[in-house]
């Protein structure tokens, strides 16, 4: 996630809460909200609910939130920007020690930093989704060359030393007591030069390539949901911590079955007889059918409940149920016989109501 991102969005606010807020009271109010915004209660909700999701990763993860606390204090320069200052240095969120390294020609310590951050979008189908899946996704990543192995020199070719600052990296410029150091401009900071790019990665030494990360998506998980894994993003510089993959759920509609809350819901079709008399019928599930029972005078959209063929129970959560809607299927022509027993059996049901 970008500095400058972190910077324009208040997720204190986003979550309802001041930055002195404690981890308790950051939980209790991202449990609140999520379960206000949910989609699946409160359809429209989507930009809403992520937003808040995104305001936890960030506030809910000790690291992330001083990273955010301190880019926030900072202001807009915590992005970083160009400085033309003496010996070229960069006052970004370096301590002290970096600064006066510099001054007295001492090596600059390199400081550890934290991989970026991915994104990515995942597409399932409908039963994954209920039911929950183990996945992989692929991910752009950058490879030492397999032409130069990673040297990004032509192979057989070689480095020159750089003629400015000898091969040294940086220059020096003694001013009286103090020894100001800068970054060599001619080789920056590299103490040399490649002769012959490698004409693969055309003297970077990284080529383009891919990386598999196994995903586990928890049974339930709904359309425009954020699943964050830790340490799955770009690993970090110089012995920083891996950033994080975000990964966006998008979750196809099924022709036979639909989602309310954890339940998933469902039609059947009984002829007017059937429903009149009562049968059993074989419903579909997102596992093995089940048999239905339909009681004599049961209603054009009646709601039936199979216990626990829902969305599977997970964490604090029980299983959801399958919500059979019956439809009764009418006959759209009669012939002379069959119009003349309706008839009857509407004259006959007219008296009986009338007897009662």
């Amino acid at each position: 996630m970008a500095d400058r991102e972190w910077f324009d969005k208040d997720y204190y606010k986003v979550l309802g809460l001041t930055s002195s807020a404690n981890e308790k009271e950051i939980t209790r109010a991202y449990r609140k909200l999520a379960k206000q915004l949910h989609p699946d209660t409160n359809p429209g909700s989507e930009e809403k609910f992520k937003d808040v999701s995104v305001a936890y990763d960030v506030l809910g993860d000790e690291t992330k939130r001083k990273e955010y606390d301190e880019i926030r204090r900072l202001g807009p320069a915590a992005a970083g920007f160009g400085g033309s200052g003496a010996a070229g240095f960069n006052f970004q969120t370096g301590d002290i020690g970096d600064i006066f390294g510099g001054l007295f020609g001492a090596s600059r310590r390199q400081r550890a930093q934290r991989g970026a951050d991915l994104e990515t979008a995942l597409h399932l189908s409908f039963r994954d989704a209920v039911v929950g899946v183990t996945t992989t996704v692929s991910l752009p990543s950058n490879d030492a060359c397999r032409t130069c192995g990673g040297r990004g020199a032509a192979p057989g070719s070689g480095f020159a030393t750089c003629e400015r600052c000898a091969g040294k990296g940086v220059l020096n410029d003694d001013q009286g007591p103090f020894a100001m150091s800068s970054v060599c401009p001619v080789c920056q900071g590299r103490g040399g030069r490649i002769v012959t790019p490698c004409p693969t990665c055309h003297g970077t030494g990284r080529e383009p390539s891919s990386r598999r990360v196994n995903v586990r998506i928890p049974a339930g998980v709904v359309d425009g949901q954020r699943i964050r894994l830790k340490s799955k993003g770009n690993p970090g510089v110089h012995g920083g911590p891996a950033g994080d993959l975000f990964v966006d759920v998008h979750v196809a509609p099924d022709s036979h079955f639909d989602r309310r809350g954890r339940n998933v819901t469902t039609t059947v079709n009984v002829a007017l007889t059937a429903a009149i008399l009562g049968t059993t019928v074989e419903v579909v599930t997102l596992d093995e059918p089940v048999t239905l029972k339909i009681p004599a005078g049961t209603q054009p959209g009646t709601t039936m409940r199979v216990r626990g063929r829902g969305v599977p129970a997970g964490g604090k959560h029980a299983a959801g149920d399958l919500l059979v809607t019956v439809d009764v299927t009418l006959p759209k022509k009669l012939n002379k016989e069959q119009r003349t027993l309706v008839e009857k059996l509407a004259v006959a049901l007219n008296e009986g109501a009338g007897g009662d």
